[in-house]
């Protein structure tokens, strides 16, 4: 699938969105964040600051408080984190593909 996003930019992460976008304009603290989410404040900054990444649970209560989909939330994590695996393409340089007629025997 085809991207306008440039492949070489660190996509957004979602705490960066709600960080810099989504509490500003609700003019909420972390702290008043964290219990209408009903979690700890520490978890709060840590997904903010993103020392953490976007779990389903956490989408879930972002999306159910925020009035928007986890799904949309999950995939902003899923782009950080593809992003970032595909960084250490040094990794995977051992991972030869499987040829189709080979699948197909």
């Amino acid at each position: 699938m085809r991207t306008l996003r440039n492949p070489e930019r660190r996509p957004t992460h979602p705490g960066e969105t709600l960080r810099e976008d989504v509490l500003p304009a609700l003019e909420m603290t972390q702290t008043e964040f964290a219990k209408r989410l009903g979690v700890s404040r520490l978890s709060v900054s840590e997904l903010l600051h993103e020392k953490r990444g976007m779990s389903p649970e956490m989408a879930v209560r972002v999306a159910r408080l925020l009035n928007t989909t986890p799904e949309s939330w999950l995939r902003m994590q899923q782009a950080v984190d593809l992003w970032e695996v595909e960084q250490k393409a040094e990794k995977l340089t051992g991972i030869k593909p499987i040829k189709a007629e080979a699948i197909a025997a």
